[in-house]
C-alpha cells in the first residue's frame, strides 16, 4: 500500500503546521497530523453552458433554482410580436414542455422556489388591446391557476421571494412611463408599500419578500429615457440606496436570495446590443465576475450567487441556449490513503 511518506517527494513541502495563506494549486504534507492537503480557489466564478430550451424564445421569466427551475412566457419573434404561453421545467440537465399558461405574455416578471412552485406576475402583449397587464398566475408543479391581479398593471418590472411571500417592483406602464410601485404579496392578495427611490423599468430584482435587490435598469428622465446603475436594498418596509453597478444593466439576468446576496449579468448596455457582463453583490459592494460565454438579453434567470441560470434570451437572434453559473470556491481538500 502505497503512504504518503512515499508520494511525498521533493514536490510535496512538508510541514509541521499548515499554511496560513496558500495559493491556488498548492499541496503540503503535515508531518504533525500525518495528512496531505491541497488548496484550490477559484475567486471569480465561472459560467458552462447548460440544456437547450425546446422553443427560442426572449422577454421571459423564470422561478426555482438552476437543479429545480420553470421557464415561462416571452415571445419567439422580435418586438413587436405575439406573445407565448409555453411553459419548461429544467432539472439542471434538460428542459421538459409542461402545461402552459392562462394568458400568454412577455417581458413578464418571475419568482418562486422550485420547479414546483412559481408566480408569473405581470407582462404584456403587443397584439392585445389592452397591452400591459396586471394578471398574476400561481404554477404548482403540473397548471397554472389565475389568483388575484396586481394593484397596478405593468410591464418590465422585476419580483423577489416565493408563491406565498413576494414583492414586485418597478416596471412600466408605457415607454415613458416608468414605476416606482411595490407591492406585497402573501398568498392571496396584493398590497402597496413603499415607493422605489428610481422609478425604472427593464430592472434586475433578486432576493426574497423581506429583504431584496433593485438595480439597474432604464429610467424615464424627461426629456428621455436614462440608463441606471444604481442600488436600492428593501428591509421589508423601506428601500435604501445603497452603492451602483460598475456598469449599465437593463433587460439583464438576476439572482439571489437576500439583500446582500444577488447577481446581475447579462443584458443590455447603453446605448443597444448586448453584453456578457457579470456582477455580484455582496452586500455592500458590486464586483466584475468572469462573463457569460455569450451575449445575451432579455433572458430568463433565477437561482442564488452559488448557482444560477441563464436562459434563452436574443441578441438580436433569439436563442434557445442557456448558462449555469457556478460560484467562486475556495476550498481545502484533504486526501486520504487507500
Amino acid at each position: 500500500m502505497t503512504t504518503y511518506k512515499d508520494i511525498r517527494g521533493t514536490h510535496i513541502k512538508t510541514v509541521t503546521t499548515d499554511p496560513p495563506a496558500p495559493v491556488n494549486g498548492q499541496m503540503w504534507y503535515n508531518s504533525t497530523t500525518k495528512v496531505m492537503k491541497g488548496f484550490t480557489s477559484n475567486p471569480a466564478g465561472s459560467w458552462s453552458s447548460g440544456g437547450d430550451l425546446n422553443t427560442a424564445r426572449r422577454a421571459m421569466a423564470a422561478g426555482g433554482t438552476l437543479t429545480s427551475s420553470v421557464v415561462f412566457g416571452g415571445s419567439t419573434a422580435p418586438f413587436p410580436s405575439a406573445s407565448k404561453d409555453e411553459t419548461e421545467t429544467y432539472n439542471g440537465t434538460a428542459f421538459t414542455e409542461v402545461a402552459d399558461m392562462n394568458t400568454g405574455r412577455q417581458s413578464l416578471t418571475g419568482t418562486g422556489a422550485s420547479s414546483t412552485s412559481a408566480l408569473a406576475i405581470g407582462g404584456f402583449d403587443p397584439t392585445n388591446p389592452n397591452y400591459h397587464t396586471a394578471i398574476v398566475e400561481s404554477w404548482n408543479g403540473s397548471a397554472w391557476t389565475e389568483v388575484a391581479d396586481l394593484g397596478t398593471a405593468r410591464y418590465s418590472l422585476a419580483s423577489a421571494g416565493t408563491v406565498t411571500n413576494a414583492l414586485a417592483f418597478g416596471g412600466s406602464t408605457s415607454p415613458t412611463s416608468t414605476k416606482t410601485e411595490t407591492e406585497s404579496w402573501n398568498g392571496s392578495s396584493w398590497t402597496e408599500v413603499a415607493d422605489l427611490g428610481t422609478s425604472r423599468y427593464s430592472l434586475g430584482g433578486s432576493g426574497v419578500y423581506n429583504s431584496a435587490l433593485a438595480y439597474g435598469g432604464y429610467s424615464e428622465n424627461a426629456p428621455g429615457q436614462v440608463d441606471v446603475k444604481n442600488t436600492e436594498s428593501w428591509n421589508g418596509s423601506a428601500w435604501t440606496e445603497v452603492s451602483d453597478l460598475n456598469s449599465f444593466h437593463r433587460q439583464t439576468g438576476s439572482a439571489g436570495d437576500s439583500s446582500t446576496s444577488a447577481l446581475c449579468f447579462g443584458g443590455t448596455p447603453p446605448p443597444s446590443g448586448g453584453q456578457a457582463l457579470t456582477e455580484l453583490w455582496d452586500g455592500s459592494t458590486w464586483t466584475e465576475q468572469n462573463d457569460l460565454n455569450n451575449a445575451v438579453r432579455t433572458q430568463a434567470s433565477c437561482g442564488t450567487t452559488s448557482a444560477a441560470l441563464s436562459a434563452g434570451g436574443g441578441l438580436p437572434t433569439i436563442v434557445a441556449r442557456s448558462e449555469e453559473w457556478i460560484a467562486p470556491v475556495t476550498n481545502t481538500v484533504t486526501f486520504t490513503a487507500s
